[in-house]
């Protein structure tokens, strides 16, 4: 009785698992782990090789490009809404591109890597805060000379009568501030013609403020690229994930 209740209180051998080599002999719990750290390691292969690079620019700079978006947002409400002063528009564009084409690459902490991509990082921020900056200026625009009504203060002589909302109001009001024969001189005498002069003038605007944008966020590349930090800086030398080795 005695050698039957001690086999049956004994406690039962403990079962172990063989530990996994691994593909190349190591521990197979620690090389696991290295594994699975790795975010770059390609799926389903067994060598754990690096996936080839297939985007044109960082994740860094698509960050960068939403701030740049808000910034262009940003000054056209300020500046065509709030504070209705439209040559800050153009003169702000070619600032905005430079600081987010470096703001791109300092995002993607692209301390390493061909110029290809440092510009593609800058390109893609400053098109578009570029676009942004175009695109508001135009709608802002379009609701001006759409919505107007020909409404003046009593000190610029009241409202204008007899006019239409839109072109015709824009016409009108022109014509009482004397543009009369600077339009007669460029061919201008009906509302449609008029129309087509306005808004190619707008077009051109627009243009050109999104050149200075698109060029600034070159700029800002270029800069970055020159003033980078270089391998001996006191950063880790990999790039966070929004930049990877190409």
């Amino acid at each position: 009785m005695r050698s039957t209740s001690a086999r049956r209180l004994s406690p039962a051998p403990r079962r172990t698992c063989p530990r996994d080599p691994g593909p190349r002999g190591g521990a197979g719990r620690s090389s696991g782990r290295r594994r699975s750290v790795s975010g770059t390691a390609r799926r389903g292969d067994p060598h754990g090789r690096v996936a080839p690079v297939t985007r044109w620019v960082d994740r860094g700079a698509i960050y960068a490009g939403w701030v740049g978006v808000g910034m262009g947002v940003t000054i056209a409400v300020s500046f065509l809404l709030v504070i209705p002063i439209e040559p800050i528009v153009w003169l702000l564009a070619l600032p905005a591109g430079l600081i987010i084409g470096y703001y791109a690459n300092a995002r993607s902490d692209r301390q390493a890597g061909p110029w290809s991509r440092i510009l593609a990082n800058g390109a893609y921020a400053g098109l578009l805060t570029a676009l942004t900056l175009a695109l508001c200026f135009l709608a802002t625009k379009w609701v001006f000379f759409s919505a107007d009504n020909g409404y003046r203060n009593t000190a610029s002589g009241g409202p204008i009568a007899g006019c239409e909302t839109g072109a015709d109001c824009v016409y009108q009001r022109y014509l009482a501030e004397g543009r009369g024969p600077e339009f007669e001189a460029a061919g201008i005498s009906t509302v449609e013609e008029f129309t087509a002069f306005y808004w190619s003038e707008q077009l051109g605007t627009a243009s050109t403020v999104f050149v200075l944008g698109l060029l600034g966020g070159l700029g800002g590349a270029a800069i970055y690229g020159i003033a980078r930090p270089k391998g001996g800086s006191a950063r880790a030398t990999a790039p966070d994930p929004g930049a990877e080795a190409s």
